[in-house]
């Protein structure tokens, strides 16, 4: 009872802060906030907080402080008994919109949206507003009426773009990840970034290119192009601000990206070129704004490589003829994860920077002591990976050399809300089988230690495969798919091979062909660590907490020794370069993130002083060919094997409620964009529509899930 009342306390403080925060955007357009906040500043000038401290504590830390509590919040849901619930709005995550260029649209992510979208409108109306009805011609600048409001419209712009940009990196936070809260993966939040950063530089442009065009209409192009001003906005930063975030923008398109993954991948570590010319023109009081994401992502990111620190070392690699890999990593016992988890890898053999995520297959309350990744070798990368170990195998040696790699998270859903169904209905494209993998495995486990009472009982897995081959892909959980007793959940498989002709085979002939996979055994080395996984949500409050103190004791030191006279009403006559407050906001930030990584570092080499993998026979998986021969009788007759065509998803999610008898169905989809965006559509259509017996009306809860190579 007592967690309960703090976890509600927790959900009252986070709402109230969010609230706060959202408040402030709204109001700051208004000229009530500008009078306000400009007497507000006045007082605190004279005070040792300064007006430097007052714009961080109100604009900044509310959103630091939501991160804080957010992490309290998730540390004690996590120590109360796990428990299967739908939520009460549920609905509200099925699809609305399906379409190609947006992709499929929740009636939640509608909402969101549209309020986003109406902020916008509102600030840029009250801007731009107050600006012309107070505009009027300077002489000095030998503009005319229409130049000068065209140049404001292209200034308010820009306070769109900073808009965007204020939110831009929340959705990419993996460890203090603010959308956890609202139950949305990492993978998933990906695109909400996209969208955002699509929108910033949109309106960016929009800002630039106009504020050109209006200098060359007036012939002042050649002397405000390159100017560095002492105070003001520093035009100079703003343009490399711009050619940055294009570049940025450009290359991360989808058709570069998926090409040439390489070019993605070094030009997004640019955003630290955009980020801080960004601060030079936009100045130190518009960069408070959007100060929050910047400060949570730097703490993020300081966390994740002391993580990932030091390496491991894959214990033992089974290749499968469709050329996948299974790789077995060593793990702590007390790590857990939850189903549809994703892990970051580095092997500094391959590339000592590009970072790829692969969905974990394996269950934590199956085994304690390793995790499994299976990996679909397309790219380069993956199939450097395969002829790495591919030459270990054929080298011929009984125990072959170490391969170090560097492993970050795992990162995954707070809770397993999204299997509290009656029934499940699991379609996986090609390598997206991956999270059903170890959402099969956490069932099964479930089941095995009686704890599967809100769990689903019937669950129906259709994977579309372009080769028979891919059916390796089932091979970890091969022994559900063979081995069914009438006390456990009932699985029938359906597999759509797409691109091969009727054979004739059989789901034995085919497991007995293609699950046997040649494994390897690697070598160990006595430096190496098991995965401990991410530090706990206390730990990370903590230094999110500590790195707030620092900040703030650090700025207010540094501009009461190098900005004197901005502790004086007098400071508006004698103004300081602007330069000087972002340098001081930068060295701030930087002292801040030593000192965090010092304290992180410290606390990390205490716990892993100690503890080296140990690395055993029985903690390195091996294919048992004996799991296939057993329980072959009834087992197999149920299951389905199609040949050259794609399935009829309508047929299927017809029958799907007759078959199982369920009226709550939770329908998880994971493989290419257009199959998802099939399902959702069928799923948004026919919801609610079918009927199972005479009254009884069955409901279908579509949830994507994502995978990356």
């Amino acid at each position: 009872m007592a967690e309960t009342a703090l976890l509600t306390v927790l959900k009252i403080l986070m709402t109230l802060i969010c609230a706060c925060w959202v408040s402030l955007w709204i109001l700051k357009p208004t000229q009530m906030w500008t009078r306000r906040w400009k007497e507000a500043e006045d007082r605190f000038r004279p005070t040792v907080f300064g007006y430097y401290g007052l714009n961080f504590v109100v604009f900044t830390f509310p959103v630091i402080a939501l991160a804080i509590v957010g992490s309290f919040y998730l540390n004690f849901q996590l120590r109360k008994p796990r428990r299967l619930r739908r939520k009460a709005f549920s609905g509200l995550s099925n699809p609305v919109v399906v379409n190609t260029l947006v992709g499929t649209l929740t009636a939640l992510e509608i909402l969101a949206a549209s309020l986003f979208v109406l902020f916008l409108v509102w600030t840029f109306y009250a801007r731009i507003s107050n600006d012309l009805k107070k505009l009027t011609p300077a002489k000095s600048l030998k503009m005319k009426l229409w130049q000068l409001k065209y140049l404001r419209v292209a200034t308010r712009f820009g306070l769109l773009a900073e808009a965007c940009l204020a939110l831009l990196l929340l959705p990419i936070l993996r460890g203090l990840a603010l959308f956890r809260l609202l139950g949305i993966q990492f993978e998933g939040s990906v695109r909400y970034h996209i969208w955002l950063g699509t929108a910033m530089i949109a309106f960016a442009f929009v800002h630039g290119a106009s504020t050109l065009f209006i200098w060359g209409v007036s012939h002042h192009i050649q002397e405000e192009i390159g100017k560095w001003q002492r105070t003001g906005r520093v035009y100079l930063a703003g343009e490399i601000t711009l050619v940055t975030g294009l570049v940025i923008w450009i290359t991360a398109l989808p058709q570069i990206r998926r090409k040439k993954f390489e070019i993605f991948y070094y030009t997004h570590h640019l955003y630290l070129v955009f980020l801080v010319f960004f601060l030079f023109h936009a100045g130190d009081r518009h960069f408070y704004m959007v100060f929050p994401g910047i400060f949570l992502f730097g703490i993020d990111k300081l966390l994740r490589l002391i993580q990932s620190r030091p390496e491991t070392c894959i214990l033992s690699a089974k290749i499968f003829p469709s050329k996948a890999l299974e790789l077995v990593l060593p793990k702590h016992p007390k790590l857990k994860y939850t189903p549809t988890s994703v892990i970051f890898v580095k092997i500094p053999s391959i590339s000592k920077f590009q970072w790829h995520s692969f969905s974990i297959t394996s269950s934590s309350s199956v085994d304690d002591h390793t995790m499994s990744l299976l990996i679909k070798c397309q790219g380069s990368w993956t199939s450097s990976l395969y002829n790495l170990i591919n030459t270990e195998l054929t080298s011929g040696s009984n125990k072959m050399k170490t391969i170090p790699i560097a492993v970050e998270g795992p990162y995954g859903p707070s809770s397993t809300d999204f299997l509290s169904y009656d029934s499940l209905l699991l379609i996986a494209g090609g390598v997206g089988i991956t999270p059903f993998l170890s959402i099969m495995q956490e069932i099964t486990s479930a089941w095995q230690s009686g704890n599967h009472i809100q769990y689903p009982t019937r669950i129906q897995l259709v994977f579309i495969a372009k080769s028979s081959q891919d059916i390796c892909l089932l091979s970890s959980i091969s022994h559900l798919i063979l081995n069914q007793s009438a006390e456990q959940f009932h699985l029938k498989l359906k597999v759509f091979v797409t691109q091969e002709q009727q054979s004739g085979a059989t789901v034995r002939e085919l497991l007995n062909e293609f699950l046997q996979g040649e494994t390897v055994n690697f070598g160990t080395d006595s430096s190496s660590f098991a995965i401990h996984g991410l530090e706990s949500f206390l730990w990370m409050a903590s230094i999110a907490g500590l790195s707030s103190i620092v900040f703030l004791a650090f700025l207010i030191c540094f501009s009461h020794i190098f900005v004197p006279n901005q502790n004086t009403k007098a400071s508006s006559k004698e103004k300081n370069p602007s330069w000087v407050a972002d340098l001081i906001i930068l060295s701030s930030f930087v002292i801040a993130i030593i000192c965090s990584s010092l304290v992180a570092l410290v606390v990390r080499w205490k716990k892993l002083n100690k503890e080296t993998i140990q690395a055993s026979e029985k903690h390195v998986k091996s294919w048992q060919p004996s799991s296939i021969e057993a329980g072959l009788g009834g087992a197999l007759e149920k299951h389905e094997i199609h040949y050259t065509g794609r399935p009829n998803f309508q047929e299927i999610l017809k029958k799907f409620p007759t078959e199982t008898g369920g009226s709550d169905i939770g329908v998880l989809v994971c493989g290419p964009e257009t199959m998802k965006e099939s399902v959702a559509l069928l799923c948004s259509q026919n919801s609610q529509c079918f009927k199972c017996g005479a009254e009884k009306k069955t409901s279908f809860t579509f949830h994507s899930l994502n995978f990356t190579l």
